[in-house]
């Protein structure tokens, strides 16, 4: 069948009742992204919430439901065929063990970390598969659910590497939509090609008096910043760099014995990542070496360790595809103007593997991921939902 059948997917009986489904159950979803937002579930510790979800999995209906070797629940819908498209959001929050997750409503906002990024994509992947099952819709394609680990930060896309890499249902793995964000408009089709370094800095430490005159790990790295900030970088391919995190040292009055930093690097364009890669490498070897010279007649020295501990592949879905076509015509049903978009999600992976992949968003209006005060507007949000519901039935037309 041809992409798009002339009987409009989005007016056939079935789908209309999935698509009335969700906005029947706006409210009731919006409570269940609330309820997830304050299961706390940083990088690495996404058990608690990953638990819950394998309930309301089992709650849904879905088949074979298992939490995997990495922590992600899986959930069947099964089609036809074997051949499966992959459904999925992300567990974890971008924050450090111990934070609050208590949300709060403020007029027409909720507040609470993590609540849109990615709460909202979790509590969309739980409507999809409400409507679908309510509406009575068969596929294709099998429909696999995946509540992922390990997006955030130094997470490095493990769930989603294990998946289609090592899962024993990679070869089924026909196609992959991440939900994550919240603006529908939105389809990112290509990934930011990302590196994350931990680079170290290393010295004999000592009294910040008595022993005044010797190389500084801390100095070191401070040369290290200010050599990384001075680099200019192009708007075109965008490429960019942070320094995310510091630390080090054990007292005010001492000399610190190791010094590290953790540093995002990223860009459109893997050759500009590659050369700011190159770039940071260089700064840090360069200011250990001038705080070595600096201190030279303390006889010690500073050594530095740069490790690559994040690694996201650059790569793209082509506008051609029948996923992408999919996505940007489910947009335009649900009311917007779809926009392709770059980013660093799930997606990356599978795309690398020349896998078809594109990351959607689940609906309201979102900002300030990654902070203390992120925030989410939940009007009329189940469009996010119902634009991945019709991109799935679009896609499973081919």
């Amino acid at each position: 069948m041809p992409l798009f059948a002339q009987d409009d997917i989005a007016a056939r009986p079935a789908a209309r009742k999935a698509l009335s489904r969700i906005q029947a159950r706006h409210e009731a979803d919006l409570a269940k992204q609330v309820e997830i937002a304050e299961i706390p579930a940083p990088t690495f510790h996404e058990g608690e919430r990953a638990r819950f979800l394998e309930r309301e999995f089992r709650r849904l209906g879905l088949k074979n439901v298992e939490i995997d070797a990495k922590g992600n629940v899986l959930g069947w819908r099964p089609g036809s065929t074997d051949k499966a498209l992959v459904v999925a959001a992300h567990l974890d929050i971008s924050f450090a063990p111990g934070v609050v997750t208590k949300v709060r409503k403020e007029g027409a906002r909720w507040h609470g970390p993590g609540l849109a990024d990615d709460s909202r994509g979790l509590a969309a992947l739980l409507s999809i598969a409400d409507a679908l099952d309510h509406a009575g819709i068969s596929t294709k394609r099998s429909l696999l659910f995946v509540a992922n680990t390990g997006e955030e930060g130094l997470g490095d896309l493990m769930g989603v590497k294990y998946l289609f890499r090592e899962s024993p249902h990679r070869s089924k793995l026909e196609a992959f939509i991440s939900i994550d964000g919240a603006d529908p408009a939105r389809v990112t089709n290509a990934g930011t090609g990302v590196k994350r370094y931990r680079v170290t800095f290393r010295g004999p430490g000592g009294h910040s008096w008595g022993n005044f005159g010797r190389p500084s790990p801390s100095h070191a790295m401070g040369r290290a910043i200010a050599k990384l900030a001075d680099i200019d970088v192009p708007a075109k391919p965008k490429t960019t760099y942070n320094v995310g995190r510091v630390g080090g040292g054990t007292a005010v009055n001492a000399i610190a014995e190791e010094s590290w930093m953790e540093v995002d690097l990223r860009s459109e364009s893997p050759s500009e990542l590659d050369r700011i890669e190159v770039k940071l490498l260089e700064a840090a070897r360069t200011a250990a070496e001038e705080e070595n010279r600096k201190r030279e007649a303390s006889g010690a020295k500073v050594a530095m360790e740069a490790k690559l501990v994040g690694n996201r592949p650059a790569g793209e879905t082509p506008a051609t595809s029948p996923l992408v076509k999919s996505a940007i015509w489910a947009a335009k049903a649900t009311g917007h103007t779809p926009e392709l978009r770059v980013g660093s999600t799930d997606s990356n992976l599978p795309i690398s593997l020349g896998i078809p992949a594109v990351t959607l968003g689940g609906g309201g209006r979102a900002d300030n991921a990654h902070s203390l005060d992120e925030w989410f507007e939940p009007a009329d949000a189940w469009k996010g939902p119902q634009t991945v519901l019709l991109t799935i039935l679009a896609f499973d037309e081919n």
